[in-house]
């Protein structure tokens, strides 16, 4: 086992532990979300810096953009922080079932795509295949006997959209994010978590599907 390997899987194991720590204990999930909402908007404002680096009038575009977007991004912050400790009880199970639809939609490209290979899915990801995107929603499929009924109480047809949606927007955020990389000449957005790469890198489509999953849950 080589030592990058070895990184990336105590990394996980760490961040599997904090997975669990958020979702039984309030104050941890608030801490952490704030943690890791800093870091991620640090990481993207340093990508989307040097894609538009040496141009004034990009610049000033940027800043604006940043501004704008960093001010919907806090609100959402506070507005999950609010939601979490209010007596809602279903949001936070809304909340864990959006991030781990996007997990098991990750580790399904992973492992069909590696295995069926096939046709890329897109020019922006070279290693996406067409395999590996229907490997992500069959994945995040498997949740579901987890929680129909037992957790979540949705007729099975909703629930069965709601977890395609979302595992769709993950794979999306995904690409966005890949998509910004690849103009900005990186690998990673940081080299922050061992083996991983920066944070933005490990949340890049679960932040894109918590707020749409938590919406789709209280609308439908």
């Amino acid at each position: 086992m080589n030592s990058n390997l070895k990184k990336r899987i105590l990394t996980s194991i760490f961040l599997t532990f904090l997975l669990i720590g958020m979702f039984f204990y309030s104050y941890i999930m608030i801490v952490s979300l704030i943690i890791i909402a800093i870091i991620s908007w640090i990481e993207f404002y340093a990508l989307i810096s040097k894609i538009l680096k040496k141009n004034i009038l990009k610049d000033r575009i940027l800043r604006f953009f940043y501004k704008t977007l960093s001010l919907f991004y806090l609100s959402g912050l506070v507005y999950l922080i609010f939601a979490i400790e209010s007596e809602y009880s279903n949001f936070k199970i809304y909340l864990l079932y959006s991030v781990l639809v996007a997990i098991m939609s990750d580790i399904g490209g992973l492992i069909c795509g590696q295995i069926f290979k096939g046709k890329k899915l897109t020019k922006i990801s070279p290693n996406k295949t067409i395999s590996g995107s229907i490997g992500s929603l069959i994945f995040s499929l498997f949740l579901i006997p987890f929680f129909y009924k037992s957790q979540i109480d949705q007729n099975l047809l909703s629930l069965f959209l709601i977890t395609i949606i979302i595992s769709l927007t993950s794979q999306l955020g995904d690409l966005f994010i890949s998509l910004l990389k690849r103009k900005a000449k990186v690998k990673d957005t940081s080299d922050l978590l061992p083996g991983h790469g920066g944070v933005l890198d490990r949340i890049d489509g679960i932040i894109f599907a918590i707020p749409l999953g938590i919406i789709l849950f209280i609308v439908i």
